[in-house]
């Protein structure tokens, strides 16, 4: 049914080739790059030709062949931090309806510390003293991001606690495993399949914005956000370099937004549906039509 409604939409459409072509990249990336992303193939700063088609970097690099064979860093570690905060944000947030008032304060308390805490000074923090490598900036990202998921999944198990069903399975004697996989898993999954998707996005652009200012990877290792800084130096020699690799970090951010967006007003349609139906038969509408 959801991918119905995306494939039925045109953006929805794009969005989806989008998202698979930048998957396919990211993971044969390095495969598909017409040459290697730390050989010097040409003259430096060679504008765009039919050999170099986004043309070479300061040290005669291909652009091109850089931001294939970074594209599995760059989106690869967006779902990273989507899978951290997905497991440190939605358990927790279950938890929270279910284990008592002290759990519920402490938790509450300790996302809203990590709302506060500002992503990039932090991941710079804290690879400073772990050392500049990417899992340590991924897992901090995904941390810094993963209230998102707590107060995705403690709206969820707010809104069935109180549900018949549910009091009726725990006049049962249904456990806390039980209520939770049978009755709130179900509801949960695709306002969670929303929330990942938005996060992939934002892991992106946090990923980029670290890598562009050298922290998780090191240079030559190529980075969407690494290759847009070494030709953002040379802009004036070549105008056109830092084009690319922003273009390819915009469709990548806007392609995973889009089929968030598209993901809930597939679970809305229905609501709307009804709603419009039921407008439709009613007395005033069907006075207003006579």
């Amino acid at each position: 049914m959801k991918l119905g409604y995306v494939l039925r939409k045109r953006t929805g459409q794009l969005a989806l080739v989008l998202a698979v072509g930048f998957v396919v990249i990211g993971f044969f990336g390095s495969a598909l790059a017409p040459y290697g992303p730390l050989d010097a193939s040409a003259a430096p700063l060679a504008p765009p030709s039919t050999s170099h088609w986004f043309g070479t970097d300061s040290l005669g690099r291909d652009i091109l062949s850089r931001i294939l064979a970074g594209a599995g860093i760059s989106l690869l570690g967006g779902v990273l931090v989507s899978l951290v905060a997905f497991f440190v944000g939605t358990i927790p947030g279950i938890l929270s309806v279910y284990l008592g008032r002290v759990f519920e304060w402490a938790s509450l308390r300790l996302m809203d510390t990590v709302i506060a805490l500002p992503f990039l000074i932090v991941a710079v923090a804290v690879t400073a003293l772990l050392g500049n490598g990417l899992i340590p900036a991924l897992v901090v990202v995904g941390v810094l991001v993963s209230p998102i998921f707590y107060r995705v999944a403690r709206s969820v198990a707010l809104s069935s606690v109180t549900a018949d069903y549910v009091l009726a399975a725990r006049l049962y004697g249904a456990s806390t495993y039980w209520v939770v996989s049978r009755h709130i898993l179900p509801k949960l999954i695709p306002a969670l399949a929303v929330t990942f998707a938005n996060t992939v996005a934002a892991g992106l652009i946090v990923i980029s914005s670290l890598s562009f200012l050298g922290i998780g990877v090191q240079p030559p290792a190529p980075t969407w956000g690494g290759v847009l800084a070494e030709t953002l130096g040379y802009i004036s020699r070549s105008p056109l370099a830092p084009v690319f690799p922003s273009v390819f970090i915009i469709a990548a951010v806007w392609a995973f937004h889009a089929l968030a967006d598209l993901l809930r007003d597939a679970e809305t349609e229905p609501v709307r549906r009804q709603t419009t139906a039921a407008l439709a038969s009613s007395p005033l509408s069907i006075a207003g039509k006579g």
